[in-house]
């Protein structure tokens, strides 16, 4: 699919934002006065870019308020009633830190279990936009919940935990990534898809494309027919593990905590995290190749 980028920005900063701010609304950080201005101006700042780039990938972005009222069959619709509801219950937490005692007291400590609760509603409601998606089979899978929530995660730990747990859960998520994009490659053929199920002119015998429904390109071809080389794929694949996940992990590891470490570990991470993404979009085979005689299946076309 064409890899559009405002939902590549969309996905990536509101996912850190929401897995900085899961980390501090939980406690396993406890900034007070400047420091908690920002670490959590931080986790607003990237949580609300990404939210307003999402609304560039609309038709109409002045309408985007009317996306609340899809709720019940909505994951986009979702995903916005939990960004404004971790964004509200976290608001407390923020100022309390920032311009309150030490000693917070009980009901904040709740509310701040609250917000994180709602922090990872709020990814998991994002990665399932696109993997309840049953004409994308590369997306259709519990892998890509998996992997929004390890991005978010391993991301939002490199700026509020020790170096050995950020380090870990980078650890992790190059696994993850690796194990997905093997397993990514399969779905597609995996699914039986064909020209003859779409069309379900199976029992006819066999079926081919006579001529394609346009002579020219039309929005569906530039939305959701994309190719990207095998040679390319697989180069950017290993650009992406590197800098999302191994290399942030030696340095976390290897080196002793400290500011400089945590950002340059966070810049490569946000580097990988940006490549995958690219990928996440640019290599989903979407089932309508099909009428127009563009099968696409594993990198490479």
């Amino acid at each position: 699919m064409h890899p559009a980028p405002s939902v590549i920005l969309f996905t990536v900063l509101s996912g850190l934002g929401f897995g900085i701010l899961f980390y501090l609304d939980a406690g396993v950080l406890h900034p007070t006065g400047t420091g908690a201005l920002f670490a959590f101006g931080a986790a607003y700042g990237a949580a609300v870019a990404g939210l307003l780039a999402s609304t560039f990938h609309l038709g109409n972005p002045q309408r985007a308020l009317r996306a609340f009222t899809q709720w019940r069959t909505s994951w986009l619709s979702r995903e916005g009633w939990a960004s404004v509801a971790a964004l509200m219950a976290s608001a407390p937490v923020a100022l309390s830190a920032a311009f309150g005692p030490a000693d917070r007291g009980p009901g904040i400590g709740v509310l701040g279990l609250v917000g994180a609760g709602l922090c990872i509603a709020t990814i998991t409601c994002t990665s399932m936009i696109y993997a309840q998606l049953k004409t994308v089979p590369r997306w259709n899978h519990w892998t890509t919940p998996l992997l929004y929530l390890l991005f978010a995660l391993a991301g939002g730990a490199i700026l509020t935990t020790s170096g050995q747990t950020a380090g870990a859960l980078c650890v992790l998520l190059g696994a993850a990534m690796f194990f997905t994009y093997r397993l990514g490659d399969k779905q597609f053929s995996a699914r039986g898809s064909s020209l003859a199920a779409a069309t379900g002119l199976g029992a006819a015998g066999a079926v081919r494309v006579f001529a394609p429904a346009h002579t020219a390109g039309n929005y569906v071809m530039k939305e959701m027919i994309h190719g990207v080389g095998r040679k390319h794929a697989r180069k950017l694949r290993a650009i992406s593990v590197w800098c999302a996940a191994l290399l942030p992990a030696a340095l976390l590891i290897v080196f002793p905590a400290s500011l400089p470490v945590a950002f340059l570990a966070l810049a490569l991470h946000l580097g990988g995290a940006f490549t995958q993404r690219w990928l996440f979009f640019a290599e989903a085979e979407h089932v309508v190749s099909h009428y127009y005689g563009r099968p696409v299946g594993a990198p490479g076309r």
